[in-house]
């Protein structure tokens, strides 16, 4: 892709105008993460976003965070709303404080959009409604949770032996979670994918990915795609055991 192609794709993915390369890896982002990446077809940019997202969040990275979540939410790609919903499940699968901070974030950068855009900055917002939590019946919710477990997984759901499997995963995880509106299952696949990759954990990795592929909600060739976009946010020796954890299920 040329220069003029390159700069296009970045104006469009970060929604500002593309800063001169003064160092090999500002070179390398410019020309490789936007020239190559970023426009390559076979994901769209959202699901690219999630990805994106889900890497610089757990990075810890204060610059990329503030960039990915201003453009995400500036190019219109992803509402504020989604952006609040990704943070719960985030936050299940990469950690509370880390959440915590990219909520923050998120808050501070729609603040940010709403003054460029002329708008009343609302920083307050409505309490939700506790009917949003599911049901309060614990046998309903217990059993909703194993349902949507076999769902999402394909495979049986654990006892509840233990309060990491009972009130974590039952009740709280698959119980609520994964089944609340706001994300497509596809789009949580995605973020899940993304997130256990992030954290070399060999069971959920293979268990995630293999039920993204198995299920048909992404595509191996969908999977491809993001395990590029992964390598480019995240290293491309994680990006190479999501690769081989999507090439097992596969063979």
């Amino acid at each position: 892709m040329g220069t003029a192609e390159t700069a296009q794709t970045y104006r469009e993915v970060m929604t500002v105008e593309p800063p001169e390369a003064a160092t090999p890896v500002e070179a390398a982002a410019r020309d490789f993460v936007f020239g190559q990446v970023w426009s390559r077809p076979g994901l769209s940019r959202r699901d690219r976003r999630w990805v994106t997202l889900t890497c610089v969040a757990a990075a810890d990275s204060p610059h990329p965070i503030d960039a990915q979540v201003y453009a995400a939410l500036n190019s219109g790609d992803i509402d504020l709303e989604e952006m609040l919903e990704f943070v719960l499940h985030f936050a299940v699968y990469l950690g509370w404080p880390k959440a915590s901070h990219l909520e923050g974030v998120i808050l501070r950068q729609w603040a940010r959009i709403q003054q460029e855009r002329g708008e009343e900055v609302t920083t307050r917002r409505p309490p939700l409604s506790n009917d949003t939590l599911g049901p309060n019946d614990w046998e309903q919710r217990l059993e909703r949770g194993v349902k949507e477990f076999i769902d999402v997984n394909l495979t049986p759901a654990p006892g509840p032996e233990t309060p990491y499997r009972h009130a974590g995963i039952l009740n709280f995880v698959f119980g609520h979670v994964w089944q609340r509106p706001g994300l497509t299952r596809r789009e949580r696949r995605i973020i899940t994918v993304a997130s256990v990759a992030i954290c070399d954990s060999p069971t959920p990795l293979k268990t995630h990915v293999g039920a993204a592929l198995r299920s048909g909600d992404i595509t191996a060739q969908e999977m491809d795609e993001i395990v590029l976009q992964f390598s480019a946010y995240y290293g491309f020796a994680k990006g190479e055991a999501l690769g081989d954890a999507a090439k097992s299920t596969q063979t």
